[in-house]
């Protein structure tokens, strides 16, 4: 499939953002991640992936790919399944059409323009059966920074009637919190979650886990934990010509919501939130896959089987 590019661009982002605590300050250089995530001439690319039958053992991981950085996270996916010792084959499929999403045990839903996914998921048919995908079947589904937004039950700062959400995380997320593109920074953050994995080399149990070199563009963050839809509400910061949506599902007694992750603060239980999980679901405000550390993704795939796992134990008793 032809694949249209926007011309080059190499910007410099200042590597930590004026709301956080340190004063140290770095740059990096961001001459292809805002094209990946925003561009919205870029085509799909077509994997040239059938959807052939596989054995039952295999796991299919579907990335949706309506738009934004589907193939990086592609690529770093098959990096990480080395690190795994399984005996089940691996398949990552991108995923454009119910029948692709139907075949799949997991789904990554990626960074890019929250907006654009959600209407062209619509114009395809998608939107419904995403929500069926991980509100209903319960698979195991991680959106990062546009697919974060996608996947809770209310987000701040969008424009009236802007666009519909999958939901299925109760939480609130504030869109674009840290500001435009030229404020866009890398911060480290340290993801406890991770020492259950042994993906790093210079990583051992008896030493801390390395902190994650996080990328945040036009990042999300997790203002509210939702305990019921009346929990949902506009801050104010928000000019007049934004409002809160809401996904169409209603919250009822679901499992909790678990906080994962923190920007760096003075006080480490203010940060902001920028990683949770609930049940079947995980989001991230930032973006593993524009970075050379699959640890992320080491660790999503491990739980994936785990889910899998289980749910084949249940059916057989």
């Amino acid at each position: 499939m032809l694949l249209l590019r926007c011309p080059s661009i190499n910007l410099l982002i200042p590597a930590l953002h004026p709301k956080l605590s340190r004063k140290k300050k770095k740059t990096i250089k961001s001459n292809r991640a805002f094209l990946l995530l925003h561009c919205r001439s870029r085509l799909a690319y077509d994997s040239g992936m059938t959807s052939t039958s596989v054995a039952a053992h295999d796991i299919t991981i579907g990335i949706l790919a309506l738009q934004g950085a589907f193939r990086e996270h592609t690529m770093i996916l098959r990096q990480s399944a080395c690190k795994l010792v399984t005996r089940r084959k691996w398949i990552f499929k991108e995923v454009r059409t119910v029948s692709e999403l139907d075949s799949c045990d997991a789904l990554i839903i990626p960074g890019g323009e929250s907006t654009a996914i959600s209407l062209i998921a619509q114009q395809t048919n998608l939107l419904e059966p995403l929500r069926n995908f991980v509100k209903v079947l319960k698979k195991p589904t991680w959106g990062t920074c546009a697919g974060l937004i996608l996947l809770a039950e209310a987000t701040n700062g969008s424009k009236e009637g802007g666009q519909e959400l999958i939901g299925g995380l109760d939480v609130q997320v504030n869109r674009n919190h840290f500001g435009r593109q030229v404020e866009s920074f890398e911060a480290e953050l340290d993801l406890s979650f991770l020492g259950e994995i042994n993906a790093h080399e210079s990583s051992s149990p008896l030493e801390p886990e390395p902190p994650f070199k996080a990328i945040f563009i036009r990042a999300p963050i997790v203002e509210h934990i939702l305990h019921s839809k009346s929990d949902a509400h506009p801050t104010k910061a928000l000019t007049d010509n934004s409002t809160v949506t809401q996904s169409c599902d209603t919250i009822n007694n679901r499992e909790p919501v678990e906080i994962l992750a923190r920007v760096p603060a003075a006080d480490a239980e203010t940060g902001a939130i920028v990683a949770v999980r609930q049940a079947n679901i995980f989001g991230t405000s930032f973006h593993p896959e524009l970075t050379g550390d699959i640890r992320i993704h080491v660790w999503w795939l491990e739980q994936v089987l785990q889910m899998i796992d289980q749910k084949r134990s249940v059916k057989r008793n």
